[in-house]
């Protein structure tokens, strides 16, 4: 909702013709490919390259940058984070 109310062009599950990426956030001219996984259950930025959910926004001409976020659910708090510009 955060991110909503600072009037930011987001999806959430955003689909692709094979799968649904977890969130996009575009910005003028950067569109940013989010991730997420909770208790280590699987690679985020691993995924994302791996299913190719960039190919969706090659033809846009913007920068687009991946990133990848783990929570740890004990925590209730982000436990890593990357990212990697496409």
């Amino acid at each position: 909702m955060y991110l909503a109310s600072l009037g930011l062009e987001l999806k959430v599950e955003d689909p692709t013709s094979t799968v649904r990426i977890d969130m996009t956030i575009q910005v003028g001219d950067i569109v940013y490919i989010l991730e997420f996984k909770v208790e280590g259950k699987g690679d985020a930025l691993a995924q994302i390259k791996e299913k190719e959910y960039h190919l969706k926004f090659l033809d846009q001409g913007k920068d687009i940058y991946l990133i990848g976020i783990h929570f740890d659910s004990a925590k209730r708090n982000i436990c890593s984070f990357e990212w990697e510009r496409m």
